[in-house]
């Protein structure tokens, strides 16, 4: 099916800001002049492992749910994750008084699964694959009649991902770029909509692992790419990107990197190092573009950094365990 890249426009996501406004953090932005010297540029974070659940997800699940009828979310509500998005939805749920079924892969980190369920969320286990999780959801929706409050492909949800991103412009004119994660593409269309809406001359480049790399694949083939079987730490990008977020990052993304493991582990060390904030392997894929030089034409701009958030085992250090 064809999809308009128009769909999703800056005013969709500022009428998601004012409609979730209440419900969530408006997080700060951080810097370091350390981190700076090591990029050549000056960075601007946005910490979204500060946001409710410790996620950017909050905003589009809140979004998503907020916007649903009193007669269509009485019906409940169902959905797949990895973790964030899923104590997302079970937070936003509850806030509405409502029940979330959320389907979970069994390789999920511990502290994601107890995320959800101190949401108040049901948790539905599923094989870890994308096939399982989506025949999964698909049999709770026939059998309930709930509500499905996809991950990524859903444009209430892209356009509550792109909050984070105006809330950047708001507090720091004049971003030549911005850069986030992509795994399933809600936050890299919602980012790409609003930086571009705001400032049509900015650059947007998504960054995912080079192990769980069908958005950069597909972005090259100018076509959906089917994924491969995806082996990363940063579980949190472990999606395949859909038809809705494809057409947007078509429309609005300048270009997707692909970021190797160690990579990502050496980025997510410095972020805790420098910044001092924790992070998940997830949030360090776009800080390890930039320290490896893989982002051209950086030197001396000024970027906006979406770090998208910070549930991780702290058992599990992955510079312990690699």
């Amino acid at each position: 099916m064809s999809v308009d890249y128009s769909a999703l426009t800056l005013a969709d996501i500022r009428t998601a800001h004012a409609r979730i406004r209440e419900h969530i953090t408006r997080t700060p932005v951080l810097t370091s002049a350390r981190l700076d010297a090591l990029v050549g540029a000056s960075l601007f974070f946005k910490p979204e492992n500060l946001q409710k659940i410790g996620a950017f997800k909050a905003r589009g699940a809140a979004n998503a749910v907020f916007a649903l009828s009193a007669e269509v979310a009485a019906r409940g509500i169902v959905t797949h994750s990895s973790g964030n998005h899923g104590a997302a939805v079970a937070r936003a749920a509850r806030l509405r008084g409502l029940t979330a079924q959320i389907v979970m892969p069994t390789n999920t980190p511990r502290l994601k699964v107890g995320n959800v369920e101190a949401e108040g969320g049901h948790v539905v286990w599923c094989e870890p694959t994308l096939a399982a999780r989506e025949t999964t959801t698909a049999r709770l929706l026939a059998e309930t009649g709930a509500t499905l409050v996809h991950p990524y492909n859903d444009l209430h949800v892209m356009a509550g991902q792109g909050t984070a991103t105006l809330e950047l412009m708001e507090d720091v004119p004049n971003l030549d770029l911005v850069t986030c994660p992509v795994g399933g593409g809600g936050l890299l269309s919602g980012t790409a909509v609003a930086a571009k809406g705001v400032r049509p001359s900015i650059r947007v480049v998504g960054v995912e692992p080079a192990n769980a790399d069908d958005a950069a694949r597909s972005f090259k083939a100018g076509q959906l790419v089917g994924p491969t079987t995806p082996n990363t730490i940063a579980d949190g990008l472990r999606g395949a990107l859909g038809e809705l977020t494809f057409a947007a990052i078509q429309g609005h993304v300048d270009d997707i990197v692909t970021v190797s493991e160690e990579a990502i582990i050496k980025a997510m060390r410095l972020v805790w190092e420098h910044l001092k904030i924790v992070i998940e392997p997830s949030a360090a894929v776009p800080v390890a573009a930039l320290v490896e030089g893989l982002i051209s034409g950086v030197a001396g701009q000024r970027i906006g950094v979406i770090l998208t958030g910070g549930n991780l085992d702290l058992d599990r250090l992955p510079w312990q365990t690699a």
